[in-house]
């Protein structure tokens, strides 16, 4: 199999984790704990950003941008017409990497903080703009996924 094949592969498995846990997020964690009370939404995320920190996840999260970077700079150094799409892909992909480190993650700190407090004050700080976040998160994973397609497709490939 070729280089280009085995990265792009991965590419595709551990963007479509990552792309598929934001979607999950936006589609049934957070809808489903919107309908809890204060202590309990507290208290539920706290516990899956405390879960979240295992060696699967950041394998996927770490593995999504080694695999872009690693296909688009084969592809750009080999001349392939996957180049472009593949930056379009890394491009999308690195831009919720700074959400998450930027905006996700001292969310999820300040609402471990709250956990031990007011926890209607730890979630009115924190509900609604972890969700919006979360929600460009998802939407750009599906543009990074669109230009991956894009980029097998460039290939000659599905």
């Amino acid at each position: 199999m070729e280089v280009i094949t085995l990265l792009m592969t991965a590419a595709t498995v551990a963007l479509a984790g990552i792309g598929g846990l934001y979607y999950s997020y936006a589609c049934s964690v957070m809808p489903g704990l919107r309908a809890t009370d204060d202590a309990t939404f507290v208290s539920a995320m706290s516990r899956i950003n405390t879960a979240i920190q295992n060696p699967v996840f950041a394998l996927s999260f770490v593995g999504a941008f080694l695999a872009l970077a690693g296909s688009a700079g084969f592809s750009w150094a080999n001349g392939l017409a996957s180049a472009l799409p593949l930056s379009v892909s890394l491009a999308c992909y690195t831009a919720t990497l700074v959400i998450t480190f930027a905006a996700n993650i001292p969310l999820n700190n300040g609402l471990d903080q709250a956990s031990s407090g007011d926890a209607a004050a730890g979630r009115r700080a924190f509900e609604r703009r972890w969700t919006r976040w979360n929600i460009h998160r998802t939407w750009l994973s599906l543009a990074a996924l669109i230009a991956l397609s894009v980029a097998w497709a460039a290939l000659g490939q599905p």
